[in-house]
């Protein structure tokens, strides 16, 4: 019997050890929720405050880089630095009313001012007609002056003249020529209604979702319109191909048709260029209703920047306070 009360003893004692109680576990569990709950209110904290540090700009500021866009989705972005401004920073003061100012190598914005707001492109369309141009034709194709619009800027061309594609990108681009906007357009394969289309067409596929045109040259229409914002991403496009590069940064330039009759002396409108270092042009716009526009590559220090101004009072005063605003105020971050 003794024996018996023993291991009765024993058993007992084996089965009076406590289990883990589902209380402790759940108090496990609902310190790790807490935490994970801190870090990431604070992660949201520091990702969206508006501060103007580096830290906090790397991601407040760069968020427009990653847009919907099929130019930007396809790109990939390989930087060392990136861009900041400065903690020093004021507001400039600018009349323009749509303002968009990009580092370009990494499309980090630096300066907003009602960038998504719909203005008349005035002749800053003349970069879409010249994009959509190449999609057709070859540099060296010879085009046919159907008809001469005489309204607004002309590089004065003549009914049956025949120039290359290059001489009239030269007169949309450096001398801001109406009638060769039309020219470009009336020799699409399609006809002129095709070519408007086709460039309504490279406009989405550049992410230009505020954008709409209605003819080539960049005349007023209340459909015919654009903002800041998409006009850097046509801006951004246009750069990416050497030879309109080219043709933007040139100061003057004398052109003719393929037969050498006539000869067509053109200017750049863009009185910056050549006068204020590092300005290495773009294209200008102006008309009545859009006021002055006009989208500059500035390049100071090995970087380069696009600014994009629409509906200025003085688009080149406006263009020079911003260059002084970026010389001041941006600066950048190595990411080594």
């Amino acid at each position: 019997m003794a024996k018996k009360t023993k291991a009765t003893s024993v058993r007992k004692k084996k089965h009076s050890k406590k289990p883990r109680t589902q209380k402790n576990i759940s108090n496990v569990t609902l310190f790790h929720l807490r935490t994970y709950f801190f870090i990431f209110f604070f992660s949201l904290l520091f990702l969206f405050y508006p501060g103007r540090t580096f830290y906090t700009e790397l991601f407040s500021f760069q968020r427009d880089i990653f847009t919907t866009s099929k130019a930007a989705t396809e790109e990939t972005v390989k930087v060392s630095t990136l861009p900041f401004v400065n903690a020093a920073a004021e507001e400039p003061f600018l009349s323009a009313q749509g303002v968009y100012v990009i580092d370009l190598e990494t499309a980090t914005p630096l300066y907003k001012k009602n960038e998504h707001e719909e203005l008349f492109p005035a002749s800053t369309t003349k970069v879409i007609t010249a994009l959509t141009a190449l999609d057709t034709h070859g540099l060296e194709d010879v085009l046919v002056v159907k008809r001469v619009e005489e309204e607004g800027q002309s590089m004065d061309l003549v009914a049956g003249e025949k120039l290359t594609l290059e001489s009239l990108l030269y007169g949309i681009l450096v001398h801001s020529g109406n009638d060769a906007a039309y020219v470009i357009a009336d020799n699409h394969p399609d006809g002129y209604k095709a070519f408007i289309d086709a460039m309504n067409v490279k406009a989405l596929e550049l992410g230009m979702s505020n954008t709409q045109f209605h003819n080539p040259a960049g005349f007023d229409s209340a459909i015919q319109y654009s903002t800041a914002f998409d006009l850097s991403l046509a801006g951004r496009e246009l750069l990416k191909n050497k030879d309109l590069s080219k043709i933007v940064s040139t100061k003057s330039i004398t052109v003719s048709d393929i037969d050498f009759v006539h000869f067509h002396q053109l200017f750049n409108v863009n009185r910056l260029l050549g006068e204020i270092p590092g300005v290495a042009g773009l294209k200008t716009g102006k008309t009545e209703l859009a006021g002055e526009n006009l989208i500059t590559l500035y390049k100071q220090n090995g970087n380069e920047y696009l600014i994009v101004l629409l509906k200025s009072d003085d688009r080149f005063t406006d263009t020079q306070t911003l260059v002084r605003w970026i010389d001041k105020h941006v600066e950048y971050e190595s990411l080594q």
